[in-house]
């Protein structure tokens, strides 16, 4: 059975003061939770910078903390980067690998996220595996071969079954802080297709949708068969709204 899941992608947003109220908040109401029923996995995802003190607010609840993203080197001469041990030494569980962001605006291409994605798992870390495609290419019909690229990307390097044991976000780069969404039938088309890609090993796997997942549309996008949460980011920055949008698939 997969695992329902949310997980708050922060960014680049925050201070130290305001990155420690959040988790705080959410902390207070998810330690409540916690004691009344076992609900989806909460993860967030502070800036690299706000990591300890987040998991130092976090530290009597049932939420994990990650990172935005991690190097595909162990150590070195990297200016820079951050490595997976050091993520693990701040107390992360999780790490974002290949968000659509890293992939347009920095240039992430398919062979440095497998990288990443080998280095994570090898690690110690849950590796939360981004996909998706432009706004072009799903005007030209390829966002499933597009997809399926990504992900075979990643197999190719470290095998189906260390893919499967991970989590797949599908996030529409047209949908991310655009506010425009994927309609729910849509979203579970590419699902779909992402879990058919997994086989029968992928059964199990957790898969997320983001693209301004909001209160709002949650409940509808989390309804559909293969969409097991969601990676969710401008929403995350407000403690009720992701509280809900948690609620939505705990329903």
């Amino acid at each position: 059975m997969c695992k329902p899941l949310i997980a708050g992608n922060w960014k680049m947003h925050g201070t130290t003061e305001s990155a420690t109220n959040l988790a705080a908040q959410l902390a207070r109401h998810r330690t409540q939770e916690a004691n009344e029923k076992e609900g989806a996995e909460i993860i967030v995802f502070p800036p690299f910078v706000h990591i300890p003190s987040v998991v130092a607010a976090t530290a009597n609840s049932n939420i994990s903390v990650g990172a935005q993203d991690c190097s595909q080197y162990p150590d070195g001469a990297y200016t820079g980067e951050i490595s997976v041990e050091m993520l693990l030494d701040q107390g992360c569980q999780y790490v974002l690998v290949g968000h659509s962001e890293r992939r347009a605006v920095i240039g992430e291409g398919n062979q440095m996220v497998a990288e990443k994605f080998k280095a994570a798992q090898a690690g110690g870390l849950i590796p939360i595996l981004c996909v998706g495609e432009s706004l072009q290419q799903r005007q030209q019909g390829t966002t499933v071969a597009v997809v399926a690229e990504q992900i075979a990307a990643v197999i190719d390097l470290v095998g189906l079954a260390d893919v499967c044991r991970a989590v797949i976000a599908y996030e529409p780069v047209w949908a991310i802080g655009t506010g425009e969404t994927a309609s729910p039938q849509q979203a579970q088309d590419v699902h779909s297709a992402i879990r058919a890609q997994l086989g029968e090993a992928g059964s199990s796997t957790t898969l997320l949708y983001g693209g301004s997942v909001n209160a709002s549309n949650a409940a509808e996008l989390f309804a559909q068969p293969d969409i097991n949460g969601g990676l969710v980011g401008g929403a995350s920055l407000k403690a009720d709204e992701f509280l809900n949008i948690a609620k939505s698939i705990e329903a």
